[in-house]
């Protein structure tokens, strides 16, 4: 029995497994054709499928309705229990389908619209999310509000029946892909900190926002720079209604800790069984200290995976996600962080040494050679520690928030 009085149960009903054969019947009969070389590629950090494919993979999932799992029938969804999302991220990953591009809409701004917007804006804006036609980028970080999103400066004033924005975002994914963007902005000029700000969603094709692409340390440009001079946006599509916004993107962050992290925790399975296999054939498995962190990695990723089953428990029973979210953010991302560390160590010194490059996909940056995929986790998985809260804003937000401790001073 898990901290909120409910059973957890990991034993497959009946229904549960004719469930299962339904995800893993579709899958192995749509990875094919232009979809079979995806298998085993993709995923965060990897840059390894261009995300033109990957956008396409979304609307192929789309077909057979498996964009909209956990969301309401009436807005296209299947309204699924845990235990079949449970299932389904499961198996998307033991069949070695493609790694997902990070498909913002889906996973944070549609369940944000479904637990505080209108049902005219559920209405507008989730039913082109689930059919993969709208994709999303999220505005939240600035050059001076990174993790300190009460700090924004990116205003917001209206005019008529229009909100105009101006300001600056930065570490935008996929912006140069999205056809709106949920903005975190100031729309009270005299306001400070949490108050004053609101949820906007703005379109991105129009004159009044320029997007420039940041290229990251494994040669990737996911990340942007968006720049809003006077963007305009409908005056009603504000979600939660004006100065209401802080607790909006709160609930926002909470819902991107959720279940997608269920099929994440499964691949993480998979790259720690890589890497155990590795450390097998070049023998560092032998090395006491190292086989110690492997076995370690191992523990940690079983308490993850049960840690994040109870979070995904309240966050059924309550609908909005609470801030114990975050315990699930802080131990994922360094955990993964660690993995990283662990697998140069496995490697050796030929985890310091990249491979020739054959073409400009795999070189972007022009310096004649590539990354593998365990030298990518490396480098990419510096950064989870990073995104969507700091680990230090995690830790506050836990000891704030959770255990009741006072704030730190400032």
């Amino acid at each position: 029995m898990d901290d909120y009085g409910q059973v957890v149960d990991f034993t497959r009903s009946t229904a549960e497994e004719e469930f299962a054969d339904e995800v893993r019947t579709w899958l192995e009969d749509h990875l094919v054709g232009e979809f079979a070389d995806l298998r085993g590629h993709g995923g965060v950090g990897q840059e390894d499928v261009a995300p033109e494919r990957l956008l396409d993979w979304e609307r192929e999932l789309a077909t057979g309705g498996w964009l909209g799992l956990d969301y309401p029938t009436h807005l296209g969804g299947r309204d699924a229990t845990l235990a079949e999302q449970v299932i389904f991220h499961q198996i998307y990953v033991q069949a070695r389908a493609p790694g997902r591009i990070p498909n913002i809409g889906l996973t944070l701004l549609g369940p944000t619209v479904v637990a505080y917007g209108s049902a005219e804006q559920q209405e507008r804006f989730v039913p082109p999310i689930l059919a993969g036609t709208e994709h999303w980028c999220q505005g939240y970080s600035e050059p001076n509000a990174g993790s300190d999103l009460a700090n924004v400066s990116t205003r917001a004033r209206q005019v008529g029946d229009r909100w105009l924005v101006t300001g600056q975002k930065i570490w935008t994914s996929l912006a140069q892909f999205a056809q709106w963007a949920f903005v975190v902005c100031r729309t009270d000029p005299n306001s400070q900190r949490h108050a004053g700000l609101s949820y906007l969603l703005v379109p991105m094709d129009q004159p009044g926002i320029e997007v420039r692409p940041i290229v990251q340390i494994t040669g990737g440009t996911e990340f942007n720079e968006v720049f809003f001079d006077d963007a305009e946006t409908d005056a009603d599509l504000v979600i939660g209604g004006a100065g209401n916004g802080w607790a909006v993107a709160m609930g926002t962050l909470g819902f991107e800790r959720g279940a997608s992290t269920l099929g994440q925790q499964t691949g993480y399975r998979q790259e720690l069984e890589a890497l155990l296999a590795l450390a097998q054939d070049n023998g560092s498995i032998d090395d006491p200290s190292l086989r110690q962190d492997l076995m370690r990695a191992w523990s940690e990723l079983e308490i993850l995976r049960f840690n994040q089953l109870r979070m995904l428990t309240a966050l059924v029973a309550d609908g909005v996600p609470g801030p114990e979210m975050s315990i699930g953010k802080l131990y994922w991302a360094s955990w993964h962080r660690r993995l990283g560390e662990l697998g140069i160590r496995v490697r050796g010194a030929s985890g310091m040494v990249g491979v020739d490059a054959t073409s400009p996909l795999e070189d972007p940056l022009g310096v004649g050679y590539r990354l593998d995929r365990l030298q990518r986790t490396f480098l990419y998985s510096r950064s989870h520690t990073i995104y969507g809260g700091s680990n230090q804003v995690q830790r506050n937000v836990l000891g704030e928030r959770v255990l009741g401790l006072p704030r730190e001073p400032r």
